[in-house]
């Protein structure tokens, strides 16, 4: 029955984002009023017990033993942009033994070795499967509550959370006494128009949103991170591919350079963690920048970014609410962390965001600090949530 699935979408709370997992929300319950079936329940991720860590998924798994352990089936998990055909949902689910430990997905695997999965499976990366989230992924109901127990006696210790869609399916697969992902074929990314998605559950249809004209050019300045010793290999990258996309770029160095030009902020350059330049930045750019523009962005120097990309996906946001975006990690969540945006693919900041950030007082607790989780920390003491892109990419994408 569709009142024995739970859905539970992949949301965050920036408008953008929560309107979207809104519109799918309501689109999943009006296709369950159409067939005339008892509603399931359908859940945001981001409303859920205000847990900094509750997009991690696995802190939410003993709620979910509570609160659906009896009466439920099904746990579907799927992003706001996925598109669920709800009638082939329930047919699709209903092939597998409920009373069983089930964990489904569309299976993806890793074709070598990665840092980001801190290189499992080395011998042969491709016998280890983990779920394509736009996909859509489930779990059985004597899983989650396997899961529950398993979490109560023993809470999460992992650091870092990097990679959520690998990381939970080696929780799961428990060093092999837990399930295996099982491959669903009706588990689509293809395009809801496409001929291959007559067969498909759900499917998946945003690349890249957008929701207007591009933001202007003259609307996102730059910052590009150096140092004198990538002056003369990584600035010429940069220089021949995408400054030409930028309307207002600077390069900030421990070194000026006229000939780039480069700009010496006064920091000395640190081997590790740039937490003293990256401040300087935006001290900088609320300072001596033109007051209207409204994005700041702060790359590495072997960061390669398509300004007209971004300009796009930048149309969805409000400028006027206090944005961080870009490729979220996590650091502690079992324990209280925080999230943060990792720097090498790119940090975006709404004006707004920085001005809260630098009124608050909260700074480096060393010039070597890593930057990028320092951030993290100072937004979420503020509050303000980082907003996570799949268009940001701190290793490069295979």
């Amino acid at each position: 029955e569709l009142k024995e699935i739970v859905f539970i979408i992949q949301s965050q709370s920036n408008s953008f984002h929560s309107k979207r997992a809104e519109d799918l929300k309501r689109d999943i319950l009006k296709q369950a009023a159409d067939l005339g079936k008892e509603l399931p329940t359908v859940l945001l991720i981001h409303q859920m017990d205000g847990h900094e860590g509750a997009w991690t998924i696995l802190p939410l798994m003993r709620d979910f033993s509570v609160t659906y352990g009896r009466n439920s089936s099904w746990i579907f998990f799927c992003e706001e942009d996925t598109r669920i055909q709800v009638v082939k949902l329930l047919e699709t689910l209903g092939r597998f033994d409920r009373s069983k430990e089930w964990f489904l997905g569309k299976a993806l695997y890793d074709e070598e070795s990665t840092i980001i999965h801190h290189y499992a499976f080395a011998e042969n990366p491709t016998v280890f499967t983990f779920p394509d989230f736009a996909a859509g992924w489930a779990l059985s109901i004597p899983l989650v509550n396997k899961l529950a127990k398993k979490l109560k006696s023993e809470p999460l210790k992992s650091d870092f959370t990097i990679d959520l869609k690998h990381e939970i399916a080696l929780y799961i697969w428990q060093k092999g006494e837990g399930p295996h992902l099982t491959p669903v074929p009706e588990f689509c990314t293809d395009d809801v128009n496409s001929y291959k998605a007559d067969h498909c559950a759900t499917t998946f249809s945003n690349f890249l949103p957008l929701c207007g004209e591009p933001v202007k050019k003259e609307d996102v300045f730059v910052a590009v991170k150096t140092c004198r010793k990538f002056h003369g290999d990584r600035i010429p990258v940069v220089k021949q591919t995408w400054e030409r996309e930028a309307a207002l770029i600077e390069y900030y160095s421990d070194y000026a350079d006229i000939s780039i030009p480069t700009i010496d902020l006064g920091i000395p350059n640190t081997d590790r963690g740039h937490c003293g330049k990256t401040f300087a930045i935006l001290e900088r750019f609320l300072n001596h920048s033109s007051p209207r523009t409204p994005w700041l962005v702060i790359v590495d120097d072997d960061t390669l970014i398509s300004i007209f990309r971004l300009r796009r996906l930048l149309s969805c946001y409000d400028p006027n609410e206090p944005v961080f975006l870009g490729e979220r990690y996590g650091y502690g969540l079992g324990t209280g962390g925080y999230s943060y945006i990792t720097g090498g693919g790119g940090m975006v900041f709404s004006r707004i965001a920085v001005q809260k950030l630098l009124a608050s007082k909260c700074r480096c607790y060393s010039m070597d600090a890593p930057d990028d989780m320092v951030l993290g920390m100072c937004f979420s003491g503020l509050g303000i949530p980082v907003t996570h892109s799949p268009l940001f990419h701190q290793v490069r994408e295979l």
